[in-house]
């Protein structure tokens, strides 16, 4: 009889960074944290011939990642599941990476669809925040992409993925990460067709709680907890926010041209203010079509859904 996985090392290859966890089922079926490590590293990002590779010096790195994560498994004594999303998804090369990556670390990764991305994200947040009687809009702004959920009573009805995501923007209209009016305007038009081409808006109706996940999110709550003096809480799983909270910092961030100036504002990670004008684009259009008033923050999103899914809760 195959013995019950107990400890589950989660390993989420995103567009802007490498995440790890390292979770383990406690006796009352709940999650602990065992470790956690992030890497900020963009893959996938080069184009040639028009199609975008992953370059061998992207490879490099990303081996050096998963062997520190591997080690940190080890450690732990944590099965490894590896899924990757939309950088690895669309690199013309993801074969040849996946293949490199087995051979180097023994690692073998998943790629995921956006839809089948956008339903563990839910079961992330699920998770996270008491859902199962809700009727739920989540969203997850993501590098590569944005994934849109509808759930209602904790199952997922409507779920998508749009190639919208704060690295791919910033390098379509931000590519020196500087903010000019046109860059911005032209940005916001693109975010909405994308937005309006591919998501039913009109499903998306009597909505009870709007929950939001991942780097952009992260960042408002984060801006908003030195802002409101409270800069030394560390858990922000649901943290609130309005519309007009959020509208202010949007503001504040969309006026420092540069990602020097941005990286100033406390709460701004610094190697997240280049790409953060277009994590935020997306987030106001996201406010501005759905009509929201304001948005809560799972801090479980893809790899703590990828943890409940091998542990098969659901």
């Amino acid at each position: 009889m195959e013995k019950k996985k107990t400890r589950i090392a989660a390993i989420d290859i995103g567009t802007n960074s490498f995440h790890l966890i390292i979770s383990e089922l406690t006796k009352n079926n709940k999650i602990k944290l065992l470790d956690r490590d992030r890497v900020f590293l963009r893959v996938g990002n080069i184009k040639q011939n028009g199609l975008n590779i992953i370059t061998q010096h992207d490879i490099d790195e990303a081996v050096n990642v998963l062997l520190k994560f591997k080690q940190l498994a080890d450690l732990n004594k944590a099965e490894i599941f590896a899924f990757a999303t939309s950088a690895v998804r669309e690199a013309s090369n993801n074969k040849d990476f996946i293949r490199e990556v087995f051979n180097r670390t023994g690692i073998k990764i998943k790629i995921i669809d956006g839809k089948s991305e956008a339903k563990l994200i839910f079961l992330g947040m699920k998770n996270a925040l008491n859902l199962s009687s809700s009727t739920v809009f989540g969203v997850d702004i993501g590098g590569g992409s944005t994934e849109f959920i509808f759930a209602v009573n904790g199952k997922v009805k409507y779920a998508d993925s749009v190639k919208i995501g704060a690295v791919r923007l910033s390098n379509i209209f931000f590519p020196e990460y500087k903010i000019t009016k046109s860059a911005k305007i032209r940005c916001e038009e693109y975010v909405e067709n994308q937005i309006r081409q591919q998501i039913d808006i009109k499903k998306f109706k009597n909505i009870d709680l709007v929950v939001g996940s991942s780097g952009t999110v992260d960042t408002i709550c984060m801006i908003k907890n030195y802002q409101s003096d409270n800069a030394s809480r560390k858990n922000l799983n649901g943290c609130e926010f309005t519309r007009s909270e959020f509208e202010d910092i949007y503001n504040l961030i969309m006026n420092l041209r540069t990602p020097e100036e941005r990286m100033l504002v406390p709460g701004l990670e610094s190697k997240r203010a280049d790409i953060i004008p277009a994590g935020l684009i997306i987030l106001n259009k996201v406010f501005q079509l759905f009509d929201l008033d304001k948005m809560i923050l799972s801090e479980y999103a893809l790899r703590e859904g990828i943890v409940f899914k091998a542990l098969n809760i659901t």
